[in-house]
This record gives C-alpha cells, structure tokens and sequence, in this order.
C-alpha cells in the first residue's frame, strides 16, 4: 500500500505532497517576500535577525542553509563567514531557488547554491558549523529523517536553528485563526493571484509539531541541549540544537 502523509488538513499519498509542495512554492516565488511582509506585518524580519544571532556565524564558518528561499539566511551568513567561509544555499523547489541565488549575485555575494531535498542531503558527515532551516520543516514529508540528516553533516560542536511556525498562546488563538483563514487567503488571492496556496500555508502551520514535540524529535535524533524562543506569543519559535 502507498504511504500517505498529510498536505494541509488533506491526505495524500507521499509522494504526491511531493508535487504539491513544489507547485504552492512555484506559484509564490515571485511574490513570496511580499507576501511574507504583508502576513507578518515584517515581523518575520525580525523573527529573521533573532535567529541569525542566535547562529553566531564567524569567519572562516562553513554554514548550511536549507530550504533558503529567497536567500535572506543566506545572505547574512554569507557577510559574517566571510572569503575564507563557505556558505551553502539550498531548496528543493527550483523557483524558489532561483530567486535566491539571483537576490544574493544581486548583492555581490557568489555563494554555491543547490537544489535538494532536506531529507537526502548530498554533503559529507561533520561538514557544517551550523545549519539552518527557516519555515521549511512543516513543508517535509519526513520531518525526523529530515532532523537526522542535519544532524549527521554538522560538525561536533556545530549548531542546528529551526525556525518555524508554531503554536501561538491560547489568547491569541481565535484572531489568529480569523486572520489565517479569512485573511489570508484574500491576500494571496490579491497580490499573488493565488488563494489556495495560502489556505495550504495556514492549514501547513495547524499541522506542524507544537514547541515541545519538535524539541522532542530534535531530541531524539541525537541533539543536544535542545532549547526554544517563542517569537511573537508563539506565532513563530526558533529552536535550536548541539551536535556533541
């Protein structure tokens, strides 16, 4: 029988979120940053910059970035490691990756960049001083599989950051259900000309680990001194981890 997982609030078979998940990212490429300031309310920059300090990226680092989209990770590690570093872009959805790498030449940063899949990933073990993933886990089949294959190319001693959705605090549960499934959808229909996919990213959210599942299975891969930030009353946590 095919394995099934789930896509949004639906259920489809694996392989087929595959497709899915490329076709939401194909279609909001173009206007993804847009529609991140206008979702956030530019929080998400800041949500950003926290996680970017919280990486404490030095010259000479060798950093990962993965599902990097338009670069923004990307960007900033690429300045802090500097000509003696190597900072890797990546995704799995071409699109996506595109618009990445042409913002990054745009700024005179040449860094490799790389289309692939999280959950297979083509570097060596203990190659990375840090590696990241910001709002790119909830979109992955295999979310631990994911979370292992992290693990095995840092370093010992390196860092792994996640920033993702979760879930917000209870008071704040009703407005933010409102926002992400009245609102939302009408600005992804007005300024990407596409609703269904920001109905996808909402329900996506819904079906993400909360704080303390995610740091369970950061935890269970072999992390250590696995920690998390709520961002925004929960809107948002970043969570880290050690290789030792």
């Amino acid at each position: 029988m095919t394995n099934t997982t789930h896509f949004g609030y639906k259920t489809v078979a694996e392989d087929e979120k595959v497709h899915e998940v490329a076709k939401v990212f194909h279609s909001v490429a173009s206007k993804y940053d847009v529609m991140n300031d206008l979702m956030s309310a530019g929080l998400h920059r800041l949500w950003k910059t926290f996680t970017i300090a919280q990486a404490g990226v030095r010259p000479g680092f060798k950093v990962l970035d993965i599902a990097g989209g338009t670069g923004d990770l990307s960007k900033a590690f690429a300045k802090q490691a500097g000509p003696t570093g190597e900072v890797w872009l990546t995704d799995i959805n071409e699109s996506m990756l595109r618009v990445g790498r042409d913002r990054l030449l745009n700024k005179g940063l040449v860094t490799p960049t790389l289309l692939c899949d999280a959950e297979k990933l083509p570097f060596p073990d203990n190659y990375f001083d840090r590696v990241s993933v910001a709002f790119g886990l909830r979109n992955m089949t295999h979310k631990d599989q994911a979370l292992a294959e992290m693990r095995r190319v840092l370093k010992p001693g390196g860092k792994l950051l996640v920033l993702e959705f979760s879930k917000v605090a209870a008071p704040l549960q009703k407005p933010y259900d409102l926002y992400s499934f009245s609102v939302l959808p009408w600005l992804g229909q007005q300024i990407a000309g596409d609703a269904e996919s920001y109905r996808y990213l909402a329900e996506s959210i819904r079906m993400h680990p909360d704080q303390d599942t995610l740091k369970s299975m950061m935890e269970q891969v072999g992390l250590e001194r696995v920690q998390y930030f709520n961002l925004t009353a929960g809107v948002a946590a970043l969570h880290t981890g050690i290789k030792l």
